[in-house]
Order: C-alpha cells, then sequence, then structure tokens
C-alpha cells in the first residue's frame, strides 16, 4: 500500500510517495538532463550487485546469506579495505599477568610503576618502621620507592627458588577478594600449596588436631608420588615458606610461623608493620595488579628453582644408571 504525504511548498502541493525507489525516480525526473525527463524509464534494479572478488562469484543479496557467502563477503572486505584504519599498539592484558607473569630479572621500575606498586597510605595512617621505604609524600599519600621494592622483590624470588630447588613447600596465602587466581597459578608453578580462604588459628601450632587427618603423599625429587600411596598416621607437614600477600589479614599467621621458625614472605604497605614477616616487599597491597605481579614474579622463581631440580635429579639418576650398567659389564667380562 502507497502512503501518500502531503506536503505545503510554495503555492503548489507536492505528493510524496514512501517508496524510495519512487523518490529516487521523482528526484530524477525533475533534472532536465535525466533520462525520464526524456521518456526512459529508470530500470527495477540501477547498480549491477556486486560480485565477490576473491571467489570471482556473484552474490544473491535477496536470498538468506549462507555461510560460505559470509566467508567470501569477508575475504572481500579484506582484500578490499583490510588495510585500512590505525594500528593498536601494545596494551595492557590482565590476564597476562597471572597467565604468564614476568621472569625475575625483567623486573623494571616501569613495569612496578605501571601496576601501581608505588602507591601508599595516607600520611596519618603509615608506621615508622617504613620510612626507609619511602620516597616521598605527594598530596597527603606516601609514595613508595620503587628501586627498594625491585631490589627487595629480587631478593625474595631468590629465596624461593632456593626453597623449591631444595624440594621444600612453599604455601601461598591471599585472603583478599581477586587474589584467589593468582595465589592459585603461582602454587601451581611453584608445586606448592595455596590458601586463598580464612586461616584456621592453630594450623601450624595445633595442626595434629586440626589438620591431622588428612593423608600425606610423598614425592620424590623429582615430583614423582610413592608407589606406595598415600601415609596416614603421620604428622602434618609443615611449610618451608610461607608468601603472605596480605599480612594485615594474616597476622596469627605469621604469628605461629614465628614461633616454629618459618620464613615468611609479605607484601608490606605503608601502615603495615615491616618486622612481622622475614623478608619484606614494600608495596601497595591494595592494588590488584600489584599483587598479580608479584605473585607472578615469585611463583615464576619457584618454577625455575623447581624445574633445576628436576632436570639434576634425571640427570644423577642417568649417571648412575650408566655406571651400574658399566659395572654389570665390566664383571661380565671378567
Amino acid at each position: 500500500m502507497i502512503i501518500r504525504r502531503a506536503f505545503l511548498g510554495g503555492s503548489r502541493l507536492t505528493s510524496v510517495s514512501s517508496s524510495p525507489a519512487a523518490a529516487v525516480r521523482r528526484h530524477l525526473s525533475t533534472h532536465p538532463e535525466s533520462d525520464l525527463s526524456q521518456g526512459h524509464h529508470l530500470p527495477e534494479h540501477p547498480q549491477e550487485p556486486p560480485t565477490n572478488d576473491h571467489k570471482k562469484r556473484p552474490i544473491d543479496w535477496e536470498a538468506p546469506m549462507s555461510l560460505k557467502d559470509d566467508f567470501d563477503l569477508l575475504q572481500r572486505f579484506r582484500s578490499t579495505s583490510g588495510m585500512l584504519g590505525s594500528t593498536i599498539s601494545p596494551h595492557y592484558k590482565p590476564h597476562r599477568m597471572v597467565t604468564s607473569p614476568p621472569r625475575p630479572k625483567d623486573i623494571t621500575l616501569e613495569l612496578l610503576l605501571a601496576s601501581g606498586a608505588h602507591l601508599g597510605h595516607s600520611t596519618s595512617l603509615w608506621n615508622p618502621a617504613n620510612q626507609r621505604y619511602i620516597f616521598g609524600i605527594r598530596q597527603g599519600i606516601h609514595i613508595i620507592s620503587l628501586e627498594q621494592t625491585a631490589a627487595h622483590l629480587r631478593r625474595a624470588a631468590k629465596v624461593v627458588e632456593g626453597v623449591a630447588r631444595n624440594g621444600g613447600l612453599v604455601l601461598f596465602v591471599g585472603n583478599r577478594q581477586g587474589q584467589d587466581r593468582a595465589v592459585v597459578e603461582a602454587a601451581r608453578m611453584t608445586g606448592g600449596c595455596h590458601l586463598f580462604g580464612k586461616w584456621v588459628p592453630g594450623t601450624i601450632t595445633n595442626g595434629t588436631r586440626i589438620v591431622g587427618h588428612g593423608a600425606l603423599v610423598e614425592k620424590d625429587f623429582a615430583d614423582r608420588a610413592s608407589p606406595d600411596g598415600p601415609l596416614t598416621g603421620q604428622d602434618p607437614l609443615r611449610p618451608d615458606l610461607v608468601v603472605c600477600l596480605n599480612p594485615l589479614e594474616n597476622y596469627i599467621l605469621l604469628h605461629e610461623c614465628g614461633l616454629y621458625g618459618i620464613p615468611t614472605i609479605g607484601v608490606i604497605d605503608t601502615d603495615a608493620n615491616p618486622t612481622w614477616v622475614t623478608y619484606p616487599i614494600p608495596a601497595n597491597d591494595d592494588s590488584l595488579r600489584c599483587i598479580q605481579l608479584i605473585a607472578g614474579v615469585l611463583g615464576r622463581a619457584g618454577e625455575n628453582g623447581k624445574n633445576q631440580r628436576i632436570r639434576k635429579t634425571q640427570h644423577d639418576e642417568a649417571m648412575e644408571s650408566r655406571m651400574a650398567e658399566n659395572m654389570d659389564m665390566e664383571m661380565d667380562g671378567s
């Protein structure tokens, strides 16, 4: 059905159709040089349907697009205008800091600055024991020295690497929201344990009653489980190193580690006490990006130490088997 609308233009009444083709035909007919003004008729399809340059096959625009037509149209678009537009520069990808963290030797001040590790708390909340880690004050906020952060982070990475290389158990603890994924990934790379829930008081000092019902899995230096299966009736296993990403909420854990002489690594902000942990890392503990960076670097260091231990064990086993074969050959020859 054609809907006609009346428009008053000057002193004459002009009717306009709602059809686009009719509107174009009427506009061309008023032009003195158009074909319609000379008695010619406008064709039903003024333009030929575009053809696919990729496959040299015309596309039926009236019929529904098939999967092949969509692919041909995509290839045609790429060949004609694929090089247009701007190039996206490298940008921050949050998941890469967890799945592919940097190595300890790749730590730079620019990386720490981008993660917000230099931002401390208000000057009214600072702990005087952190004065050696503070670079200055800006707008009432303490600024942490990134040189101190980088140096302490490299030292903590060497500690984690050494413990993992000697077959020790590393425990990663992070209770704040959003820290669970970084804690789990760091523990997986190190081959240790993780805790992203609430710490149960007495797990270390009174572990026989709290976690004594669990079974222990014995592994060799190549991380191969013992064929005898889990061990029952054994004393609870204590960690050889604890990495705490939020010491303020885990003071009881740090106190229990101090009673049993377990070394600890902690992220110390300007409002925390650096004497709570053995190896402090001055940084912003409220920034999730900073926590992911620190946990990823420590996890990468632990992975390096674990791989060194496995390679050394495999090399020693190969040497022992070779020596045993040589001794058997000598005995057979004699």
